[in-house]
């Protein structure tokens, strides 16, 4: 195979080396008069600019508020649970997009002052809710002596020693009051199945009640009377002991009270 000779090389290199040189010259020219094209397109103050405006991203939150919408022709209040404590000081002034207005209200802060528990109920517990705690505190504090020390050596027993007893709810509960050092006398009894039920003004704090437990297929149940949660409904905070074979401290739970067919008071 023959060779070029060098000089012969040299030449057709350059030769390239120009049209490559042209080539890229006549297409930089192009994109620069490209460029100016399109920086003439793009002056939004001209007034001969008649390019597609870019699309407009709106800020405005698709979240509704809870509650009912009033339009500014019909001004409908909307609807206010009775139950909820509302202030004007916290409407939602937010502008109006077409003939709709927020008129949502949030619930106004509750200034009390916090509730500064005992000492006695400074700990951390897993079988009561905190929420609970400063009833179970007025339950402790503010009842009457044999009320109070069954409380207190409920509270004691469940809390602070996590006490396992051998058996049941009538068991832990009789140790309850033994332990107490005071007597128990029945203010009402009725059946299971046949009532007669007492009502929610018979029950006092410290009471060792019999009642249907509706929460767990109505078996019979009984526990401690800490205080109503919500009295209207028969809600109440309870010290209840599961036993058997759990090994679970007792627990301060709500219950349905609507059924209580014995009622045994602490006694001194």
């Amino acid at each position: 195979m023959s060779r070029l000779p060098i000089p012969l090389v040299t030449a057709s290199c350059s030769l390239l080396l120009f049209a490559f040189s042209s080539i890229s010259s006549a297409y930089a020219d192009s994109m620069s008069a490209l460029i100016a094209q399109k920086s003439v397109q793009s002056n939004y103050s001209s007034p001969s600019y008649s390019a597609v405006p870019s699309a407009k991203v709106s800020t405005r939150s698709t979240i509704q508020r809870a509650g009912t919408y009033r339009s500014n022709a019909t001004n409908t209040q909307p609807a206010i649970n009775a139950n909820t404590r509302y202030s004007t000081a916290h409407a939602i002034n937010t502008p109006s997009y077409g003939t709709r207005q927020s008129a949502y209200r949030y619930p106004s802060a509750q200034n009390q002052a916090p509730v500064v528990l005992p000492a006695f109920l400074s700990g951390n517990y897993d079988n009561v809710d905190n929420e609970y705690l400063p009833l179970l505190s007025s339950a402790e504090t503010q009842s009457s002596l044999a009320a109070r020390e069954v409380v207190s050596m409920a509270r004691k027993m469940a809390l602070n020693e996590r006490t396992i007893i051998k058996g049941g709810c009538w068991d832990y509960l009789n140790a309850v009051f033994n332990r107490a050092g005071v007597s128990r006398d029945t203010i009402h009894k009725g059946t299971y199945s046949q009532g007669p039920y007492a009502r929610s003004d018979e029950i006092e704090v410290g009471d060792w009640l019999y009642y249907i437990n509706h929460g767990y297929n109505r078996v019979e149940h009984s526990g401690l009377f800490v205080g109503w949660v919500d009295e209207a409904s028969k809600q109440a905070l309870i010290l209840s002991y599961a036993g058997e074979n759990r090994r679970e401290p007792a627990r301060y739970r709500v219950y349905d009270l609507s059924n209580v067919y014995q009622i045994m008071r602490p006694s001194v």
